[in-house]
């Protein structure tokens, strides 16, 4: 097991039991909310885009880009979280 130092990042402090699930909850709705928002953004740019409007396909591809950062973010804090 590599040093956390070595890499570059400060280790967290581990927080007790029940602020980890509180934790982990808060997290799993943030990633409900985004995965909507990712849903919302991809019908929307269909309908657009079926409707001959593509204007708003790369800027709704890339707000979904973003949600995606913000998922993968989530995903190592979680991980750092728990080791």
């Amino acid at each position: 097991m590599r040093d956390a130092s070595a890499a570059g990042r400060v280790p967290i402090a581990r927080p007790p039991r029940r602020k980890r699930l509180d934790i982990v909850n808060a997290m799993l709705l943030l990633v409900v909310l985004i995965n909507i928002l990712q849903l919302w953004l991809f019908t929307a740019t269909v309908h657009a885009a079926l409707g001959g409007d593509t204007d708003p396909v790369w800027p709704a591809g890339l707000a979904s880009l973003a949600c995606f950062g913000l998922n993968v973010g989530l995903l190592r804090y979680l991980r750092r979280l728990d080791h």
